[in-house]
């Protein structure tokens, strides 16, 4: 007589097998992934310093890649950071109590945004400085200091390249958070530190926050108002 399979003890349930997605991705045992997880969950938590500067690398290194030359390098940079700013906008606005929880209306909320809710989210601290152009032709510009960008700190860049400012990735989110928030800009980010021996800041970088025409005139026209 054939013997009968043994059952499962009471209370307890069979292995379910692990699912496995076409490209070979396993999936928790609970079906639920970072995007069942809520947004304000990870508030808190901060990356690995080690992890950002291998990634960030591996980011430069891509993006070297049929370069013409340090301006087309770093305008490659500027494109991969933007569209991270436009996203970015979005959730910090989330994050924001309900009573500020508003897209900035002029200009200096909006710099004042960036240089601080933004900065803080990134590099855990503000940025170092924010001015207006002092030159009456150019009402358009603002500059936003860091005394020493944190993508800078892991970037060996070659003597023949020593023009090279890693930081326009940096200056690609800041133009897609402006550009997300109704105020197209265009964000580059130029090396100020000489890098002699015995400098406070040698690897100090700015920010040049030009403005579209068009959100200037609105300005001016929100400030009749």
């Amino acid at each position: 007589m054939a013997s009968q399979p043994a059952k499962a003890p009471l209370g307890t349930q069979p292995p379910q097998p692990q699912r496995n997605s076409p490209s070979g991705l396993k999936y928790p045992t609970n079906g639920k992934t970072i995007y069942h997880r809520p947004l304000n969950r990870s508030l808190k938590q901060e990356l690995s310093q080690a992890s950002f500067a291998y990634l960030f690398g591996e980011m430069v290194s891509y993006a070297q890649k049929r370069v013409t030359g340090i301006q087309d390098l770093e305008k490659r940079l500027n494109a991969q950071g933007h569209p991270i700013g436009l996203k970015l906008l979005d959730l910090l606005l989330f994050r924001e109590p309900p009573r500020t929880q508003t897209r900035p209306q002029h200009i200096i909320a909006l710099l004042q945004f960036i240089t601080t809710t933004m900065w803080k989210h990134l590099f855990s601290r503000p940025a170092d400085s924010l001015e207006k152009s002092s030159n009456p032709e150019t009402p358009d510009e603002y500059m936003i200091s860091d005394n020493e960008p944190l993508v800078n700190q892991y970037i060996s860049v070659p003597r023949e390249m020593n023009q090279l400012n890693c930081a326009a990735f940096v200056a690609g989110i800041i133009e897609g958070v402006c550009d997300g928030a109704g105020f197209p800009a265009n964000v580059t980010a130029h090396s100020v530190g000489k890098g002699e021996e015995g400098e406070l800041w040698p690897g100090k970088t700015v920010f040049l926050v030009k403005f579209q025409p068009e959100v200037v005139e609105r300005e001016q026209y929100l400030g009749k108002g």
